[in-house]
């Protein structure tokens, strides 16, 4: 296939193609994945640029070893932001024009991906597209709306807190490019995405209407139930006749989310101001229904996670590979009545698997368990409704004292990110360093953030909020976050240990709380390394789950929990 599209490079007068991972909604489980199908590549995030003579692949640290693995033979690997497509392109002797899909970037990306070195030509039609003969998704799963003993808060109170900002900042038009957004804002839910029950949906909003766009098939039963009157629908083709009998002077686009093609289209009526969507922010601040619910969703998880511990560190007849173990937590899952479907793709890694960051079991990568074997999984379920994201690294025999060692370095900085004062401590690039300290002690570290924002029986991945060494977002009441250091040793094993967390706030102070239910491998402590704080901690985790879950144990998983305490 990438024979193919080098021959179409000079049909279309260009050196080369840029592909991202994305779709036009920008979706992280985007359909289709056009760089999996030309690049074999399938991480969550990724770059690719096909040239004449030779191709690229840009991913960042979760993913350079799988890339590696997955691509390798075909593609030359490099870590963003360590090297970008600017610092490889500047060194061509000629400036070279590469072909893009407006659709599929935002000015933004293109702009801090590739400034000034090369020449950028746009393509309406999709040149992935054209080699795979690929259709649209057409799906007609109709819509949903939540009710408001579910959301938490009414449509009508979400859009005047919109309005109300919109209206400080002198905005007349908004175009809500991210579906995500427009879901939290409706209080909508559907089945365009794998993993995520995001409707693929966009929104202009003004002082007069909603004018909601989305393939009218599936809007039905959400048409007869929003209770938001000025709201009307349209097809995605008829954007450009809904701008033209818009009032107003200017038009706040996302510029994390709204295509250039979008982009070009409303700046031809208006001026445009490029601003952060402001529902990012308002729905990351969870109300009390959503973070009750979601506590909910995580006694259920710890159930099955409980008993999916149980059950693989007690087997006796040791004949597992990842993927069954893969299914057998996930029959667990299953036998809640409220539980949908996995977040994402889970993470089955045993051994040398474990090493890489967002590993995915196939059939050709699927491996034998071994008693030896570091084993780390990493999975989450959409429930009705919450949604949950859980890592534990487990072991089966007696495991070395340098895996100890490392393992308690991981789990001190685990504890420390919970520990966080909020009060004195408040932003995501200062939490981070709290959770790599003890291993950068000895000269470790990972390649990944400390933790992402969640949303709400939404992505598993959301913004703004997050604990990384790039995000000064300020860490407030009712966000819900991962709390996830890890260590990884290429060709070896990998660690980490991931619950999600949220900021409450009693009185004056402000402090984490544990959402995750799961226990932690105290087989792969050493318990000299944690001061007495830290065991605490640990004493007091268990205690709790044994006090939510223990209810829902059989008599060995019951005894198995409390011998944890």
């Amino acid at each position: 296939m990438l024979n193919l599209l080098k021959k179409l490079l000079d049909t279309k007068n260009i050196d080369g193609y840029i592909i991202p991972k994305n779709d036009e909604f920008f979706s992280e489980y985007s359909f289709p994945n056009r760089l999996k199908l030309i690049s074999n590549f399938s991480g969550s995030a990724g770059l690719a640029i096909i040239l004449k003579d030779k191709n690229f692949l840009f991913v960042d640290g979760r993913y350079t070893l799988q890339a590696s693995i997955e691509s390798g033979k075909n593609f030359e690997i490099f870590e963003i932001p360590k090297i970008t497509p600017f610092n490889v392109l500047k060194k061509k002797e000629h400036k070279l024009t590469l072909g893009f899909d407006p659709k599929l970037f935002t000015e933004k990306i293109l702009k801090s991906n590739f400034r000034d070195s090369c020449n950028l030509m746009p393509i309406n039609n999709n040149l992935i597209d054209e080699i795979f003969n690929l259709k649209k998704n057409f799906k007609t799963r109709e819509f949903y709306c939540l009710s408001e003993t579910v959301a938490g808060e009414k449509i009508n109170s979400k859009i005047n807190k919109l309005s109300s900002i919109l209206k400080k900042k002198k905005i007349q038009n908004i175009f809500i490019s991210a579906p995500e957004n427009c879901a939290w804002l409706l209080n909508i839910r559907g089945f365009d995405n794998p993993c995520s029950p995001i409707p693929n949906c966009q929104i202009i909003l003004n002082n007069q209407n909603i004018y909601f766009f989305s393939n009218l098939k599936k809007i039905k039963k959400i048409k007869k139930s929003i209770s938001y009157r000025k709201i009307k629908f349209f097809e995605f083709k008829e954007f450009l006749n809904v701008l033209n009998n818009l009032k107003g002077k200017n038009f706040s686009i996302d510029k994390n989310s709204c295509s250039i093609f979008n982009k070009s289209i409303i700046l031809s009526k208006f001026n445009i101001l490029n601003e952060n969507d402001p529902c990012y922010a308002l729905k990351a601040i969870k109300n009390k229904t959503e973070i009750k619910n979601m506590t909910d969703a995580h006694i259920s998880d710890g159930i099955a996670l409980t008993k999916f511990l149980y059950w693989i560190k007690n087997k006796k007849d040791f004949n597992l590979t990842e993927i069954d173990a893969e299914k057998k937590l996930e029959n667990f899952r299953k036998k809640n009545n409220n539980f949908l479907y996995p977040s994402f793709n889970t993470i089955a890694g045993s051994g040398p698997n474990g090493a890489i960051i967002h590993y995915r079991s196939n059939k050709y990568s699927n491996r034998k368990i071994k008693k030896k074997d570091i084993f780390l999984c990493d999975s989450g379920g959409q429930y009705k409704y919450g949604t949950t994201d859980v890592t534990r690294t487990i072991c089966f025999s007696k495991p070395t004292t340098r895996i100890k060692n490392i393992f308690t370095r991981v789990l001190k900085g685990h504890i420390a990110v919970f520990k966080t004062n909020l009060n004195k401590i408040n932003t995501g690039e200062e939490i981070d360093k709290r959770a790599r300290y003890s291993l950068k002690k000895i000269n470790l570290d990972y390649g990944h953030g400390t933790g992402h924002g969640v949303g709400y029986f939404l992505n598993v991945h959301e913004g703004p909020q997050a604990i990384s060494k790039y995000n000064n977002v300020k860490i407030l009441p009712g966000m819900i976050l991962s709390n996830e250091p890890g260590y990884y040793e290429k060709k070896k094993f990998g660690i980490r240990i991931e619950n999600l967390i949220y900021v409450e706030k009693n009185k004056n102070n402000i402090f984490f709380k544990n959402l995750t239910l799961a226990p932690i491998d105290t087989d792969l402590i050493n318990y000299d390394m944690l001061d007495a704080s830290e065991k605490k901690y640990l004493f007091n985790y268990h205690k709790d789950i044994y006090r939510k879950i223990s209810k829902f144990l059989n008599y060995n998983e019951k005894k198995w929990l409390s011998s944890l305490i």
